[in-house]
């Protein structure tokens, strides 16, 4: 790990792994970034720069935890690039690090090269996905032997009976394969949840849709997005108008993919990414 100091005197570390063009990238979650990994081999191809966001991780959680709201990530994004000394930047986001990573090209689209959102949440932007969507992509996997238990938690947070016993039994819809190790990837990211620093990055005045499709809009860099064809939680159709926001956006439908593409098919994964940001 390395650190820098953000521009409240905040200690933040982030990860370097590879060579090549340098590539910023932004976890979920928020959470610690170890999840990601080297993003199914991609550090083979390019130098991956992951920061573990303010409160996660290796990085320091601050005092004022109103700081950890996804708008002011912005200005640790913004910080880690000066340290870096680059005058701009390819970012990668993966789903809620994505809302970091577009408030960020609204707020510096000089400062972006390429910009890469994996299976991305659509909160920053706020385009809905229905129940019905979701439904409709996790009946995909109505095979497979754990799906029952877990299309009826489906179905009961949907209806807005949210339990924690229900978050565990969705689990499988987020992994192309329920196998063991997407099992062991799943316990790992959860044991790395900080729930005060989670509800902080979503609190009143993290996002305003209005104003950043409309700075999208006029951002005119490429932009590469990538879907799990399975994944209720970014459903492939909710990602297409996502890139439909953007002048110059590009979407990849990952076949028999989840939420981690990178794990389903790392192959394919590395391939369409690289390709992009190479």
């Amino acid at each position: 790990m390395e650190f820098f100091t953000s521009y409240d005197g905040v200690k933040l570390a982030y990860r370097v792994a590879g060579d090549g063009a340098p590539v910023v990238c932004l976890p979920g979650g928020p959470t610690a970034s170890a999840y990601l990994g080297d993003l199914g081999g991609l550090s083979a191809h390019l130098q991956l720069i992951t920061l573990d966001l303010r409160g996660t991780g290796r990085s320091a959680t601050p005092q004022d935890l109103t700081s950890c709201r996804c708008d002011r990530l912005v200005a640790d994004v913004e910080a880690l690039r000066a340290h870096l000394g680059l005058d701009r930047m390819d970012l990668l986001a993966h789903c809620a690090g994505a809302n970091v990573a577009v408030r960020y090209a609204a707020r510096h689209p000089r400062r972006v090269g390429r910009l890469a959102l994996i299976t991305p949440s659509v909160r920053a932007v706020g385009i809905p996905i229905t129940g019905d969507l979701r439904r409709e992509t996790a009946l995909l996997r109505r095979d497979e032997p754990w799906f029952p238990e877990a299309f009826a938690a489906l179905e009961a947070i949907v209806a807005g009976a949210v339990t924690s016993d229900s978050w565990r039994a969705i689990a499988p819809f987020s992994y192309g394969r329920w196998d063991e190790a997407a099992r062991a990837h799943h316990a790992a990211d959860t044991e790395q949840r900080v729930p005060e620093v989670m509800a902080a990055f979503g609190a009143p005045g993290a996002f305003d849709p209005d104003a950043t499709r409309a700075e999208l809009a006029r951002f005119t860099r490429p932009v590469l997005l990538v879907a799990g064809e399975v994944d209720p939680g970014a459903p492939p159709a909710a990602m297409a108008e996502f890139a439909g926001l953007f002048p110059d956006a590009e979407l990849v439908v990952q076949v028999r993919a989840g939420h981690f593409p990178w794990l389903d098919d790392a192959d394919r994964f590395v391939s369409v990414v690289a390709r992009f940001l190479g």
